[in-house]
């Protein structure tokens, strides 16, 4: 069956790629300077600047008409609509409902997210006036959300960039099923005032549910059973098996299947947020995320955000052959985004097959990698520059600072532009060989004129629709993950085998032996 390569859409872009073969970013500057402004843009407060990118106006047109041979404004209605477009599972991917303050979506899904979302927000705000308390009757100080993937990294990177100090409540998060993970944490915690959530949408997540066991014991054999219903609230769509785990009814927060995990932050998976920021900037991070809905719904392609951040990623990785993007925020409370990033982008369209179950021809996905600037300039930031093997960049910054060390907030913007600057021009020729950086290296500016909970959920749905985008090109279902489950699974008969040392595959069974004998 046709791929989005066999289109003379496809076929024009390449062309124009062999026509720009030969220009460097340096040269496009230099017949044009003011590019600056003509390949950027902006909504509400966020700025995307692509003049860096081996790119030039013509490649937006042709952008354009890539997204026409994909059908991307058909299968973008049909997912605001609430049709099947998680064809695999056969539902739809609403998580936009969750957020809707308009009637992008139908009526139905939005008032089940409301009520699912006043439900949770209510609770978040007994926790976090006092209303809601321990079985001792404390007040609670620390909230552990246990979940892992899209129950951790969106809700953590989220409190990382807007939690302040004097919240009322300190949040964690455990994950890992290394139980390094839960004894670091619980260290620091009270039994009596601590709170946990645990947060995962089947309520069967391996994961989850041997940290979630270990709390509940050291709870318990601190307070006992009774602590358990006052303790305890479940963010699951299992609402049977949380109850037979103790959960009182009444804090078990639910969500629709329509919504998958990573797409999940906005539900009630996102009560870690509500606690730690509150209801009204909860309210106003998904007010953020509707106003990136409703621009990727409306604007014209060649200046939508989602589908320029998109098409320049299948540009970079699949026309010019640079596979891995570096993204890196110059914002330390952004620390928790490419975590984020990293799944959401490589879950949703790391596949080999197409929705219909064709292989993909092309690169579906880029690798993504990267750290806090400035931090990453003194790790991998060198082979960025020097290195043979060139990657993509992406640069996100925050004008207005959160403090007031304005000096370091100059500096470290003054890094970003720089860094920026060195990647795209280089050194040169007037250097030794030893100092030459060739430059030439295409990157991506993101502008938040602040960081707060408005533009965070902005930044977050930018990089929804942009995976969104991404998989309608390529034609893949960016909503499922079988390749994660088929990993999972192989786990299990490798857990009994610990204990018996057989009934595994003879690729395991020398690592077992070995295992268990050090074990």
């Amino acid at each position: 069956m046709p791929t989005i390569t066999d289109t003379a859409a496809w076929t024009r872009l390449t062309a124009h790629r062999d026509e720009l073969s030969t220009i460097t970013i340096a040269d496009l500057f230099a017949a044009d300077p003011g590019r600056g402004e003509r390949l950027s843009w902006e909504v509400s407060g966020l700025w995307l600047d692509l003049s860096r990118q081996r790119i030039n106006p013509e490649t937006i047109q042709l952008f354009a008409a890539l997204t026409d041979a994909a059908q991307l404004a058909q299968r973008r209605d049909d997912m605001f609509s609430g049709k099947s477009v998680n064809s695999t599972e056969g539902r739809p991917a609403l998580h936009t409902a969750l957020r809707d303050l308009s009637g992008l979506t139908p009526d139905l899904f939005r008032s089940v997210a409301r009520n699912h979302r006043e439900s949770m927000l209510a609770f978040a705000e007994d926790v976090r006036i006092g209303k809601a308390r321990g079985s001792t009757g404390r007040v609670f100080q620390d909230v552990v959300n246990i979940g892992i993937g899209g129950s951790q990294i969106g809700p953590m990177a989220v409190t990382t960039a807007l939690m302040g100090s004097d919240e009322p409540q300190r949040i964690h998060y455990v994950a890992n099923i290394d139980a390094a993970d839960w004894i670091t944490t619980r260290d620091h915690l009270d039994p009596e005032t601590t709170l946990f959530l645990v947060a995962s949408k089947t309520f069967f997540t391996q994961e989850t549910m041997a940290n979630a066991r270990a709390a509940k014991k050291w709870l318990v054999d601190t307070l006992g059973e009774e602590a358990i219903t006052k303790q305890f609230a479940a963010l699951s769509s299992n609402t049977l098996a949380a109850k037979a785990f103790g959960i009182n009814p009444k804090r078990i927060f639910s969500f629709p299947d329509w919504v998958g995990g990573r797409f999940s932050l906005w539900s009630a998976i996102g009560l870690s947020i509500a606690i730690a920021i509150g209801r009204k900037e909860f309210s106003a991070f998904l007010e953020g995320a509707h106003e990136m809905d409703k621009h990727f719904a409306a604007a014209p392609f060649e200046r939508n955000l989602p589908v320029l951040l998109g098409l320049t990623d299948i540009w970079n990785r699949n026309l010019l052959n640079l596979p891995a993007r570096a993204v890196l925020p110059y914002s330390e409370r952004l620390k928790g985004l490419n975590p984020y990033i990293q799944q959401l982008e490589m879950e949703s369209n790391g596949k080999g097959v197409t929705a219909t179950g064709d292989p993909v021809k092309g690169r579906s996905a880029s690798i993504v990698f990267g750290m806090t600037g400035t931090n990453g300039q003194h790790t991998f930031h060198q082979l960025l520059h020097q290195g043979p093997a060139v990657a993509a960049i992406e640069f996100i910054g925050v004008a207005k600072a959160r403090h007031d060390y304005v000096g370091n907030h100059h500096m470290l913007l003054a890094n970003m532009l720089g860094q920026a600057e060195a990647f795209a021009l280089g050194t040169g020729a007037d250097v030794s060989i030893h100092h030459a950086c060739p430059g030439n290296r295409p990157n991506t500016l993101i502008v938040l004129k602040s960081l707060d909970a408005h533009t965070l959920g902005m930044l977050m749905a930018l990089y929804e629709h942009k995976v969104f985008v991404e998989g309608t090109v390529f034609n893949i279902n960016s909503f499922d993950q079988y390749g994660v489950e088929f990993g999972k699974a192989l786990a299990v008969p490798l857990i009994e085998a610990f204990s018996s040392g057989d009934g595994t595959s003879p690729i395991s069974a020398a690592a077992l032996a070995k295992l268990r004998a050090w074990s």
